[in-house]
């Protein structure tokens, strides 16, 4: 059951999510199908907000996310743009340093993040006004001061995280009361959900994206899709 609490978040998400579409347009949504991003594509969809969604397909993620893509694009009857890394650059990453190079260096790590997800966003990003985040500050260590609504200068746009605010509960009491769908991952124990290889279910008194590059330091937990703020050392 949703609680006034909650019902006043709502309400936020809502409003930023009418702020994006409607004054920084075009506006789309950056969905990697986790919790955060089903319940923002649920928003979306009950308010008919032009707002675009696209995910990106790094090769590399679990088949139950595949899955749910195609469950939310018949549930929503939406289009989920896909993005994918460059074929040649991938292959010549591949070929110079292994398929499983990320294991070796947090510096061969983030390259291939670079070209599985930072190059294609560019790409997600490009003639846009404003894109939308599912961002919380409760995520972990990196997280702890996102804003609501910001001025993002590595890509030339507005950025909003409407769930900023929202803790876990928030957002799972939505899930479950909206009947949103969700990444049957979640109940394996897995909270943040990336690439294959790079995620784990999260034990117990973790935070929430402790699964993810569990072998790297908390402070380096992050694959450079927001590199304004997290880099500039903010907590």
């Amino acid at each position: 059951m949703i609680g006034q609490d909650l019902v006043a978040r709502i309400d936020t998400a809502r409003a930023l999510l009418a702020e994006a579409a409607n004054d920084y347009g075009p506006a789309v949504l950056a969905s990697s199908m986790g919790a955060e991003d089903m319940v923002l594509i649920d928003l979306i969809s009950r308010d008919r907000l032009p707002i675009g969604i696209f995910m990106l397909d790094t090769g590399r993620l679990h088949g139950e996310t595949l899955e749910l893509v195609e469950r939310t694009r018949a549930r929503y009857r939406i289009d989920i743009d896909i993005y994918r890394p460059d074929p040649a650059t991938l292959d010549g990453y591949i070929a110079a340093n292994g398929v499983d190079a990320i294991f070796t260096s947090i510096d061969l790590r983030k390259e291939c993040c670079r070209i599985r997800k930072v190059e294609p966003l560019l790409r997600a990003l490009a003639g846009k006004g404003s894109w939308v985040t599912g961002l919380r500050r409760s995520q972990s260590v990196t997280r702890a001061g996102i804003p609501e609504k910001s001025w993002d200068t590595d890509h030339g746009l507005y950025k909003f995280s409407p769930l900023a605010a929202w803790s876990s509960d928030d957002v799972w009491d939505y899930i479950r009361d909206r009947k949103v769908p969700a990444n049957p991952l979640h109940d394996k124990g897995f909270v943040s959900i990336g690439c294959a290889p790079c995620t784990r279910a999260v034990r117990p008194g973790e935070d929430e994206r402790a699964g993810r590059w569990w072998w790297e330091n908390a402070e380096n937990r992050e694959c450079g899709l927001h590199p304004g703020y997290f880099e500039r050392g903010n907590p």
